[in-house]
């Protein structure tokens, strides 16, 4: 198995996503922008696929059935009515409401549009989330608390050696690197979090690997839920409509979260993985953080093939090197041009 796998180089839609985006920036702000259509449906707040279109300056606006598509040279952007998969470049997102449509109209949700797709085609019109030298990598569990377990080995022998693998290639890229844990030592949560806090100009980056039965395998990456959104997997409770800390940051945990899922799909390969999706959580760990910080869970260890590649160096030096680029390419997507 270890023989076999290949560190494939980074595909092209990750890269162009990142690169072009701050060409989108630009475009809309010289004047591709238009009013946005908003249509009240089942009680809540819609934007037309159309008034998308023209804001995000797309050249076309395709319908297939249940499948939409807006297009330009440099971004491709698929829907599916009564869906809540948003692909945007070969990156899955997952979206708090369905694709609805009414008459000929498509509508997205408002909180999805505001919360989720803006910021990933407008990244550098996130407020400083640029200006960060700083690091800090959050290996799960630990000491007490193995994680999920199978018969190679635990999940928190798995977190830690991917986080000093992701902390070797940040430091030859010039970061300075945070561990909240550089041993196999018990933290609670809020001890992960206050470790995070007593940094400044930082990104949380907690490591993870996911259980859940044979069948379930793949790649996915988690940011805090915004004020309205509930949980992923469950329904809306009164506390979501709470802010916590780390909403301070919801455009740039998205920003982040795209940057680390699709470049980390590209470096594993298609082959080696499957895209579970960019999603949205209430986990304690990202309440709290006064940085942009994200969740990935990189693969599960319940799952026979998977399980074997977690395991193998190659596969922890690939999602690892796809972290670490990662890093770069949010800075310099988010990094706004000298004068702005």
């Amino acid at each position: 198995m270890n023989r076999r796998f290949k560190i494939p180089s980074l595909g092209r839609g990750l890269p162009r996503l990142l690169g072009m985006l701050v060409v989108l920036s630009g475009l809309v702000a010289g004047g591709w922008a238009r009013a946005w259509e908003v249509v009240t449906y089942a009680e809540r707040e819609y934007v037309t696929a159309e008034s998308m279109r023209t804001f995000y300056g797309f050249k076309t606006l395709r319908r297939s059935g249940n499948q939409v598509e807006l297009d330009r040279p440099e971004i491709l952007m698929q829907m599916t009515i009564g869906g809540q998969d948003c692909v945007i470049n070969g990156v899955k997102f997952v979206l708090t409401n369905k694709v609805e449509v009414v008459g000929s109209k498509v509508l997205l949700s408002r909180i999805d549009l505001v919360k989720l797709i803006d910021p990933v085609l407008r990244p550098t019109y996130i407020a400083n989330a640029g200006s960060f030298q700083t690091v800090i990598l959050d290996p799960g569990h630990g000491g007490k608390d193995p994680g999920a377990t199978n018969s190679y080995g635990t999940e928190a022998t798995y977190n830690l050696s991917v986080a000093n693998k992701v902390k070797a290639e940040l430091e030859k890229r010039g970061f300075k690197v945070v561990m909240t844990r550089s041993s196999d030592v018990y933290l609670s949560l809020q001890e992960r979090v206050d470790i995070a806090n007593q940094h400044k100009g930082a990104v949380f980056i907690s490591i993870h690997f996911n259980s859940g039965g044979r069948s379930a395998r793949g790649i996915e990456t988690f940011t805090l839920s915004p004020m309205g959104v509930a949980h992923y997997g469950r329904g809306l409770k009164p506390s979501d409509f709470v802010a916590n800390t780390g909403n301070s940051f919801d455009s740039a945990n998205v920003a982040l979260a795209t940057s680390v899922h699709g470049s980390v799909l590209g470096r594993l390969g298609k082959a080696n993985t499957f895209d579970r999706g960019i999603k949205r959580a209430r986990y304690s760990v990202l309440t709290g953080v006064r940085h942009p910080s994200i969740l990935l869970e990189g693969g599960f260890l319940s799952h026979p093939t998977e399980a074997q590649l977690v395991h193998s160096a190659r596969y922890q030096d690939a999602l690892s090197l796809g972290v670490a680029e990662a890093v770069v390419k949010y800075r310099n997507a988010v990094s706004r041009p000298a004068g702005k």
